[in-house]
């Protein structure tokens, strides 16, 4: 059986806010940057959940503009991937779900690595993680200096 989960992009001018996961040997990709979101409910659409997944993970209301990115299947999971701007400042936010979490850089998404100032040292990214990034990246082209705010299309 294949498990639906719905996550999202959320993005503020050129950066892309991901959450450390739980440094937990029995999670998925422990300690590895990721995005938020989680599993679908057995009642709710994958807008409702990214929507309720990203209330609890960190307090944030997505704003009605967000939009489906695109869909990530693999044999075991089925990825609803949405994106969405983020309204607030990072210090609005509150971390209710993971180990850390910050505003990566696309040269720190390029890389699959970035640093946490909670544990002090290089965390890598969910591989699966970095793909949907690098080609939401891509499709904005988003390029290696770049400033450019990003805006649902």
């Amino acid at each position: 059986m294949t498990i639906q989960v719905a996550i999202a992009i959320l993005y503020q001018k050129d950066k892309f806010l991901m959450q450390l996961r739980d440094n937990n040997p029995n999670i998925l990709y422990p300690g590895h940057w990721a995005l938020f979101g989680g599993h679908i409910e057995l009642d709710e659409t994958p807008e409702v959940a990214v929507q309720r997944e990203v209330l609890e993970e960190i307090g944030y209301t997505l704003p009605s503009t967000f939009s489906k990115f695109g869909c990530y299947p693999d044999e075991r999971v089925f990825r609803h991937v949405f994106c969405a701007p983020l309204t607030v400042e990072r210090n609005q936010l509150v971390l209710n779900e993971g180990w850390d979490m910050s505003l990566m850089t696309p040269e720190d998404i390029r890389l699959g690595a970035s640093y946490s100032a909670i544990t002090g040292d290089v965390r890598p990214f969910r591989p699966v993680h970095q793909k949907i990034l690098l080609d939401f990246m891509e499709r904005h082209e988003l390029s290696h200096d770049s400033s450019v705010h990003l805006t649902n299309d």
